[in-house]
């Protein structure tokens, strides 16, 4: 295969990930969040992909995650591994500290150490 010809599928395989994020996740952007390929290995089959916008806190971006990791397999046979995230987590991505500025979600009825909650008026 020439250096065309593999530049040329490297492309079109892009280009089918692409519409595959758009045809079975438009919440991402219907809710304010992006996607975007960062990673494309053709011969090993891994793709790596980054969620921002909106996704960066959304406390559902891991179940989309885990979606796009077992459907795009399924559906775009040349795809062996999916990397997807939001840059949120410790290894470094978008903003270096998560992206908000190193903090962390919370979730009601969670307890952390250093978090009171809010003070009662008496």
């Amino acid at each position: 295969m020439s250096e065309t010809e593999a530049r040329r599928g490297e492309d079109e395989l892009r280009e089918e990930v692409s519409n595959f994020l758009r045809r079975n996740f438009p919440q991402i952007q219907m809710h304010g969040g992006s996607s975007s390929i960062t990673q494309l290995d053709p011969e090993s089959g891994e793709v790596s992909i980054q969620l921002g916008g909106a996704c960066s806190g959304c406390g559902i971006s891991p179940m989309t995650i885990q979606a796009i990791k077992a459907r795009m397999t399924q559906e775009i046979p040349e795809i062996n591994q999916v990397n997807a995230d939001t840059g949120m987590g410790g290894g470094g991505g978008m903003g270096g500290e998560g992206g908000m500025g190193g903090m962390e979600p919370s979730f009601p009825g969670e307890t952390t150490e250093d978090d009171e909650g809010p003070q009662a008026p008496f």
